[in-house]
């Protein structure tokens, strides 16, 4: 039987030997320019210095040269963006101070069918590796994407099924990279292929590393004077080793009038989890007590997607994509199976996209959703839950160029059913903002909204020890939706050299659904019993963004680079837990053709403003190095290199459950080679 990892490989083989095929006659000049048009949020498109969205873009050149990591802490860093940091296999976005079921990772517009936002614990079914383009859309005025996005959008856009023919009739991409910290490394490879009418890809990918070093002791020097305890000579967090194979394939007709395909794909990953170790049972002989816990986690995934123009009538297209998806997710102890978490279901979206017409355009879709959930095991806190959602939206934009009006209503119902209960959840959300262009170069706006999220499978029906979290946690039935009623200013400035961008918030939560803790202890898991609990809550913060060219000549530049964060979070019951603090962030960058090089200082600020049961976060300050060069005239072949941590110094994510027990990396070099054809 041929093994994952085999045929991976042979994916990168064939690619390769097609490359090469393909190279012998290498379109002269080719340049790879990537389109600025956001879809994220807005799907009859709208540029990103055009837009009321606060987005931050990765596209192919970013991810080209970016570090192989989990999607969390890839797109950590960015303004208003931290990583849950859970541990090297696990981390998922949070923005604005938010995340789980609050924030949602997309592929291609639709949702993972998968358990991450169960648990801190539970990786996103998806890697960065197979993105064409990562679009991260900050704040809830994402209607598109109803309740489950009322902190943001991480949206995942991949080729797999192709919308364009590739240039020549072949094209791929063949990429390699290793680091230090964790003696990792990562190969991945995908190919398009034309065959007449068709359209053919493949794709594969596989990760490795081993538990990663820190420049101290791994346990914070609060949790040891909590302790009683002195640090150790340890610098590695134990059992934070990642292994990832993924590979897929997809074929595409793609017509005068549009395009129709389909995809399939697998990813099976095995990672270690820091801090998870079980408490022995005093009756077995044979306890494996010192055994960590890993987890393994395998989706198949089969989607498809497609779009018909039309030549007149109020809809210039009409678009459709379905996935369907079955997910496992399993905790070993040690070698022993221990609690397995499933989930397997559907998601469909249709759109009809409207003409533009002298300056209005909008979009008028429906999304449907039907996903089974199941655990099963000594730490199945939350029973088996059939979960249908039904969504009908618009999103309609007037722009005349100097004024423009953009708004956009949602109408969602959800049904969540356990052997716990049934309840039914109907909401409606809106959003409305106006903008101006008193001058060419500027553009600024502000927008409310009203989103309102229904509650999650935990937050009702939890009733058990949740390890990753350090609780028993227990649901609550007779939770209602949560409404944040929230007001943005924007503002894009960008003339000559000089770029700015600028967005400034303020959310008011009814309702925010919060775990607290009741002060009493579980008899038999000896956890603190913490129980979801509605309060009112307050968010409010910015993100700003600038840059600077000082220079210029031709293909050659030097730019100062700056960006700036900070969120403040209220609750009824005190501040809200796990808020990341302040961060700035600047950097120089040289740019010419043969080479880049640039450095970036970041400073994270200390976060003291804590609940009582969260331990404050001293500042760090990281200085980093990255440099790419590309050796020959096509530009086809760059080679990459970056010096994380310079100063090997000490910084934990606040947002972390892990973060007293697994800081952040200590000083790494990791260098790659990229290759596209």
């Amino acid at each position: 039987m041929i093994s994952h990892r085999s045929l991976l490989f042979a994916i990168a083989g064939c690619t390769a030997v097609a490359g090469t095929a393909a190279a012998q006659t290498p379109p002269q000049g080719r340049e790879f320019v990537v389109d600025d048009v956001i879809v994220t949020g807005a799907p009859f498109g709208v540029t990103d210095r055009a837009s009321l969205l606060a987005v931050d873009v990765l596209d192919e050149e970013d991810l080209a040269v970016a570090p192989a990591a989990t999607l969390g802490d890839l797109v950590a860093g960015l303004p208003g963006v931290r990583s849950t940091n859970f541990a090297p296999g696990a981390s998922r976005p949070v923005i604005r101070g938010l995340s789980g079921p609050r924030v949602q990772v997309l592929t291609n517009g639709l949702g993972m069918i998968d358990a991450s936002s169960v648990s801190p614990d539970h990786q996103v079914a998806v890697d960065p590796a197979e993105a064409r383009r990562i679009e991260i859309v900050r704040g809830p005025s994402t209607l598109v994407f109803g309740g489950s996005a009322i902190g943001g959008v991480v949206n995942i856009i991949d080729d797999r099924i192709p919308t364009e023919r590739p240039e020549g009739g072949l094209d791929g991409h063949v990429s390699a990279q290793a680091s230090t910290v964790d003696d990792g490394s990562s190969f991945g490879a995908r190919l398009k292929a034309e065959a007449g009418p068709l359209v053919i890809t493949l794709d594969g990918f596989t990760r490795v590393s081993s538990d990663y070093r820190v420049p101290v002791f791994p346990e914070s020097q609060i949790l040891l004077d909590e302790e009683g305890e002195a640090a150790g000579d340890g610098r590695t967090v134990e059992n934070t080793f990642v292994r990832l194979d993924q590979y897929g394939a997809g074929l595409s007709f793609i017509g005068s009038r549009g395009y129709g395909g389909v995809s399939a794909k697998h990813v099976d990953t095995t990672y270690g989890v820091p801090g998870h170790e079980h408490e022995p049972d005093p009756l077995d002989p044979d306890p494996h007590e010192d055994e960590g816990v890993s987890i393994g986690l395998e989706q198949t995934r089969y989607d498809l997607r497609g779009e018909l123009s039309f030549a007149s009538g109020p809809f210039s297209a009409a678009r459709l994509s379905a996935g369907w998806a079955d997910y496992a997710h399993t905790e070993f102890e040690g070698d022993e199976v221990g609690t397995q978490f499933f989930s397997d279901g559907y998601e469909g979206r249709f759109e009809l996209i409207q003409r533009e017409r002298n300056g209005w355009q909008g979009v008028v879709g429906a999304q449907l959703l039907d996903r089974t959930f199941d655990a099963v095991g000594d730490e199945a806190y939350v029973p088996r839950t059939g979960i249908s959602e039904q969504g009908l939206y618009t999103v309609q934009r007037f722009d005349r160029g100097g004024l423009g009006f953009e708004g956009g209503l949602r109408l969602d119902k959800r049904s969540l059913e356990s052997a716990a209960a049934e309840r039914d959840f109907t909401n409606v959300s809106a959003s409305a903002g106006v903008f101006f262009r008193p001058s060419a170069p500027l553009f600024v706006g502000v927008s409310v909204a009203r989103n309102a999220r229904a509650p999650s499978e935990v937050e009702l029906f939890a009733e058990g020890a949740h390890v990753a979290t350090g609780a028993f946690e227990v649901g609550d039935i007779d939770l209602d939706s949560e409404v944040a009623s929230s007001v943005e200013a924007t503002l894009h400035f960008a003339r000559g050299p000089f770029e700015f961008d600028l967005h400034a918030y303020h959310a008011q939560y009814d309702g925010f659904i919060d775990l607290r803790p009741t002060g009493l202890e579980d008899v038999d898991s000896g956890l603190p019993i913490f129980e979801y609990v509605q309060t009112d809550a307050t968010f409010r913060g910015f993100e700003a963004e600038a840059e600077y060219r000082l220079w210029e000549s031709g293909q050659r530049s030097l730019t100062l680079t700056g960006a700036a964060d900070s969120v403040r979070a209220s609750t009824d019951l005190g501040p809200a837990a796990r808020i990341p603090p302040w961060s700035v962030t600047g950097g120089v960058e040289w740019a010419s053709r043969l080479f880049d090089i640039g450095m970036e200082v970041r400073h994270v600020g200390e976060q003291d403003r804590t609940t009582a049961f969260e331990r404050p976060t001293a500042s760090y300050t990281f200085v980093n190095l990255k440099g790419a060069m590309r050796p020959f005239a096509d530009r086809n072949v760059t080679l990459f290199a970056e010096a994380s941590n310079l100063t090997d110094e000490e910084g934990r994510e606040h947002a972390s459950f892990q973060k007293d027990i697994a800081p952040l990396p200590g000083r790494s070099l990791r260098a790659g080679v990229t290759w596209r054809f």
